[in-house]
């Protein structure tokens, strides 16, 4: 996409399909106009169109990750939920655990390779598939954002704060847990940081914040992620910061300049690869230091 501003417009058109803003139909109809120079309709869906084959970082066979997938019990939330748990190949001893949560779409290929790289950076991590009770990701994010506003979200909250409790009592896990979730799953991680007393770090992505109200209850410190162009999400972040000053909460915040909501998943034209990399380094740090011993 060699046009800097048609390319930020159909981001932005992109950015509200994928959060249910716009249907499909009208999606397409808006996406029309850009086809022009050359440019059809099914090129530019396939430019915002994930790239799951390619653009893979740990890939699901890789020798140094040992991953499979698991059940456990949501109680107060969908009942039996399915997700992918993962730690080194090899280990021997008591590591910390990480809940990785997905985005709007169901546990897909994206959100898995993220609880690889975890593993890899030396945790037990733990990717629950909140569309368990519907079946599980459906195999594409079309149908997983259609699947996943069927849900309740704070049912799908109590499923993660459940996968937490399952993840510290895994017998690889030194009992230390930390969350780190995108979009959906940053207003998750934002969540859980208020409702699990026991939680040691949270890492939203581009998240909602949590109510004020809520904040008081807050004991992990928080390592927040957030696009400089993502306005929406942003808009919340001032009146947070302020609750989190009052009660005297520990975080940090970082703003990534010209990027765009989802700025972390590689497998999207929003990927920003320097920003991506400079955010996953922060929290393999801030997770080896709450969670490490």
């Amino acid at each position: 996409m060699k046009d800097p501003k048609m390319k930020q417009e159909l981001l932005d058109l992109y950015n509200d399909y994928a959060h249910n803003r716009l249907s499909r139909s009208d999606f397409m109809q808006k996406l029309s106009v850009y086809a022009v120079g050359g440019a059809t309709v099914a090129s530019l869906m396939s430019f915002l169109t994930p790239d799951y084959k390619t653009a893979i970082q740990v890939k699901p066979d890789d020798p140094a990750v040992d991953s499979r997938y698991v059940t456990y019990s949501s109680p107060k939330g969908g009942g039996t939920i399915k997700g992918l748990l993962c730690m080194p190949k090899g280990n021997t001893k008591k590591l910390g655990g990480v809940v990785v949560v997905h985005e709007n779409r169901g546990l897909n290929p994206h959100i898995e390779d993220v609880a690889r790289r975890a593993a890899l950076a030396g945790f037990v991590s733990f990717a629950p598939d909140a569309l368990s009770p519907l079946g599980g990701y459906p195999g594409n994010d079309d149908d997983g954002r259609l699947l996943q506003a069927k849900r309740n979200r704070d049912e799908m909250l109590e499923d993660f704060i459940a996968a937490a409790d399952f993840l510290k009592s895994n017998g690889f896990c030194n009992g230390k847990v930390g969350v780190v979730g995108f979009c959906f799953g940053g207003w998750i991680a934002n969540m859980m940081a208020a409702r699990v007393p026991g939680l040691k770090a949270a890492v939203p992505f581009y998240g909602g914040q949590a109510p004020a109200a809520e904040v008081p209850a807050i004991q992990a410190p928080l390592q927040l992620h957030y696009a400089a162009l993502d306005t929406r999400v942003n808009e919340g972040w001032p009146a947070y910061e302020k609750a989190l000053k009052e009660n005297n909460k520990a975080y940090t915040v970082y703003f990534y300049p010209d990027t765009n909501h989802g700025f972390h998943n590689d497998t999207t034209p929003r990927f920003d690869k320097e920003a991506a990399a400079l955010a996953w380094g922060r929290v393999v740090e801030f997770f080896r230091k709450e969670l490490d011993g």
